[in-house]
């Protein structure tokens, strides 16, 4: 499959929502009155959208609707793709957090290596790696998702049919069950465009503007209003909406769009796997020497997000180019 600009841009834009939904993870700053409210609208849409791209990259590549007899293929490239990077990122960060907090602010640390390791991979709503749950959301989803339609378009009713019951089932938070419902359903949406192809394109070449103008005022409220909103409530249209409405403003300022949100969209599976790793070091070595409260959250916060955007991308340019199979993995 040849990259699309219009993607690329889109992934860039969410890829730069997921570092800004990271800054403050367990313990918020006081005296900060704008940080949650911002981020309670950016998580009602941001996952969301990155599983829409993720569904319409699985047709638009061919892997969904692959036929029966690469499925042993396809779930080895998914597995390698998604799986090593989750497990070997997990690992990486029970590691790294456990001396780490003996000397410095560790946001969700956790309370010994088999405890952290357990709730990596089991009572994962503890996992101190909970940032990376969408690789392994993306390969449960993709792997039953292309079992189900196997290689019909036909089938795409019953594919969303059963992700909307999921959807609706309170799933428990054990190997990221609920995750794999409140999300399935997005992926499956990013599929169902795939497959309408051309159709898709003009849809949102409409009718992009009065959805975003839609999409801009739920977010509005969301920020004022919100707090005490259902999640499941908000997730589901919101994060539908934000589909036509994001990916349709960039693919029609995709020849004009700021370079910056391509240079991201591409870097944008490094950044995903990353950005804790360096927005963690960052905080605790920054909140030994000052405090975020009050009016200091908005520098800190700028500081954060340059470290989670260029500091995958620096990571990506001087040691990973440089090992092949690193290279390969976080392509």
């Amino acid at each position: 499959m040849q990259r699309r600009d219009d993607i690329d841009l889109t992934k860039g834009l969410a890829i730069l929502l997921v570092v800004f939904g990271h800054l403050v993870a367990r313990t918020d700053p006081a005296g900060v009155d704008w940080y949650e409210p911002l981020r309670r609208a950016v998580y009602a849409f941001h996952m969301p959208l990155f599983l829409y791209l993720s569904g319409l990259v699985a047709v638009l590549s061919g892997t969904l609707l692959a036929p029966r007899m690469a499925w042993p293929k396809v779930a080895r490239a998914r597995a390698k793709r998604l799986l090593v990077p989750f497990l070997g990122l997990g690992v990486l960060t029970v590691l790294g957090k456990l001396p780490a907090s003996h000397v410095m602010f560790v946001d969700n640390a956790p309370a010994g290596l088999l405890s952290g390791l357990s709730a990596l991979v089991w009572h994962t709503l503890h996992s101190p790696a909970l940032s990376v749950w969408y690789l392994f959301v993306l390969f449960v989803v993709s792997l039953g998702s292309m079992v189900i339609l196997d290689g019909q378009t036909r089938r795409l009713p019953w594919l969303l049919g059963g992700l909307l019951l999921l959807y609706a089932l309170p799933l428990p938070a054990y190997v990221y069950l609920d995750r794999v419902g409140h999300y399935a359903i997005f992926f499956g949406l990013g599929a169902g465009a795939g497959m309408l192809g051309a159709r898709w394109d003009v849809f949102m070449d409409r009718w992009w503007r009065w959805l975003l103008l839609v999409f801009a005022a739920c977010l509005t409220a969301i920020v004022f209003f919100g707090v005490h909103w259902n999640e499941a409530l908000v997730l589901l249209p919101v994060g539908a909406l934000s589909m036509p409405a994001i990916h349709g403003w960039l693919r029609f300022y995709a020849a004009s769009s700021p370079k910056l949100l391509l240079i991201l969209g591409r870097y944008s599976f490094m950044i995903y796997l990353f950005n804790t790793l360096f927005i963690g070091f960052t905080k605790g070595v920054l909140l030994h020497f000052y405090a975020w409260d009050g009016t200091n959250f908005l520098p800190f916060a700028l500081t954060l997000m340059l470290a989670g955007v260029l500091g995958p991308m620096t990571l990506k340019r001087i040691v990973f180019r440089r090992v092949k199979v690193l290279d390969q993995l976080t392509d």
